[in-house]
């Protein structure tokens, strides 16, 4: 059994399922993009990975998007690595996850997000800082609020 829940108690405050807005800015602040998203956090028991993240995304032109994000835990970080992305998740306070991760097609480029959630546990605000050649050329703004626990 693993002790993520334990050890990274800010993280397990995420469980459950989130609505939201994701805003894609260029560095000047104009907006690239707007989709919506529904994250389900899970954290299965018996199983051979003790995080599961499902994201799923849909824009008003009818595209939609689903990615699937198994999770390993060791050292008190929860690690990814999937066909799409590899990084790691640490807890930097007792509000704050920091991930930081990477796309396996793009090794260029890479991502830092910070995640807070609120002390009632029901909003999230998080922002990607993408990183291109160690240069910053956009962020992603998002605002999520909790659906089902």
């Amino acid at each position: 059994m693993s002790n993520i829940r334990l050890e990274m108690p800010v993280l397990a405050r995420h469980e459950g399922d989130w609505v939201g807005t994701y805003t894609l800015v260029d560095i000047t602040g104009k907006i690239l993009d707007t989709h919506q998203s529904h994250l389900s956090c899970q954290f299965p028991e018996n199983s051979e990975y003790p995080y599961y993240q499902i994201n799923r995304y849909t824009w008003t032109d009818g595209k939609k998007e689903e990615h699937q994000f198994p999770g390993t835990y060791q050292d008190k970080k929860l690690w990814f690595d999937t066909e799409r992305i590899q990084g790691k998740a640490w807890e930097v306070d007792d509000s704050t996850v920091i991930l930081w991760f990477g796309y396996k097609q793009f090794p260029d480029m890479y991502l830092y997000e910070m995640i807070q959630i609120s002390p009632d546990n029901n909003h999230r605000a998080r922002t990607w800082h993408w990183f291109k050649n160690h240069q910053i050329y956009q962020r992603t703004l998002i605002q999520e609020q909790r659906v089902s626990s």
